[in-house]
């Protein structure tokens, strides 16, 4: 199994997750592969960061006997001169570099490039570069924040001031600059929440000249809004937010007719502290990731669907081989963090 969207933290972040622990817990998890994105710190937007990140890893893996592949997404900023190192980067180093990343809104980090000149000069400039890789996005649109509902002591609050429709103009707005400059790769709409979102990538799919996929996270599926009006609300707090229970099942829904290519955790660790006097979004999922596996199978998926959704589907569009080898996971994995965010499904 593949999970290609992890955040592993370490080097600066060692307080949040180390990377050493990032790699045991998902290998326990019975993950093959994880591709993790560049939103450390520091951000992975240089060839010599992501040189030393690929090094340091490798130790690791090495030290540990891990049977374990890990790729990395290369961080865009709007920039032309560091796209062009970015795109020599993921030349030279693929298949350790999966695929670049850009963020269309502010999330954890600095890589956040929300205006839509930005956006488009980006596209723009690797059309010009000839880019073919995997392109994948966080798709929120600022302008459509209500930042005037956001109350700390109301954690749903966060929803509302990220709206379903942030998402969906975003999605709309990434297919429209790609399509203009002919973009050549892979547009990926990662964690996607919002089942208008899922209408606007199938009806791209039958008109633009590029290939689109999109992930989607256990918790997107699992969890809803409502939820964070319980104690502790902000232990739930992720970008983009959780959705009405209505969206959840539609996406669960949608996961489970074959309209989502794969399913992605999004594993994003922090402390307490983080969490509950700083606020930070992003959840640990990779204990739950065997869960959720067993929980699509309880559904009626087959294993062809399971194993199209955690390894077919990402292998062909990557374009990079990795051994499935189908070993047990450890179902209980969710004291490795400080909170289970999925306890309040038990």
């Amino acid at each position: 199994m593949i999970d290609p969207h992890v955040h592993l933290r370490g080097w600066n972040e060692n307080r949040k997750e180390t990377i050493e622990h990032g790699l045991d817990v998902a290998y326990a998890a019975g993950l093959d592969a994880v591709f993790e994105m560049p939103n450390t710190s520091p951000s992975l937007t240089t060839y010599d960061l992501l040189q030393r990140r690929i090094e340091y890893t490798d130790r690791i893996i090495s030290k540990k006997k891990l049977r374990l592949f890990h790729g990395i997404y290369a961080g865009l900023r709007a920039e032309p001169k560091q796209i062009e190192e970015i795109v020599n980067a993921y030349s030279s180093l693929f298949p350790r570099i999966v695929g670049l990343k850009l963020f269309a809104a502010r999330s954890t980090g600095d890589l956040g490039i929300i205006d839509e000149y930005s956006q488009k000069l980006v596209y723009n400039t690797l059309s010009e570069l000839g880019y073919n890789g995997v392109l994948a996005v966080h798709c929120e649109k600022e302008s459509e924040f209500l930042p005037q509902f956001w109350n700390p002591a109301e954690p749903y609050s966060h929803a509302l001031a990220r709206p379903p429709k942030s998402e969906v103009e975003s999605v709309r707005d990434q297919i429209k600059f790609a399509d203009k400059v002919n973009f050549k790769g892979t547009l990926h709409i990662c964690h996607i929440s919002v089942p208008e979102s899922l209408d606007a990538i199938e009806q791209a799919r039958n008109s633009v000249g590029f290939r689109i996929t999109c992930g989607i996270t256990p918790q997107h599926c699992m969890l809803y809004d409502e939820l964070m009006n319980k104690a502790g609300g902000n232990l739930l707090k992720i970008n983009p937010p959780l959705r009405s229970d209505a969206m959840r099942k539609a996406m669960l829904a949608a996961l489970l007719d074959g309209k989502i290519d794969w399913i992605e955790s999004d594993h994003a660790p922090h402390t307490l502290d983080d969490k509950l006097k700083n606020l930070n979004s992003g959840i640990p999922v990779l204990p739950y990731f065997p869960h959720f596996i067993k929980y699509l199978k309880e559904r009626g998926a087959t294993e062809k669907q399971i194993d199209d959704l955690t390894n077919n589907n990402i292998i062909r569009t990557f374009g990079i081989e990795i051994e499935n080898t189908f070993r047990r996971p450890d179902y209980n994995l969710a004291k490795e963090y400080p909170f289970d965010p999925f306890e309040i499904l038990k």
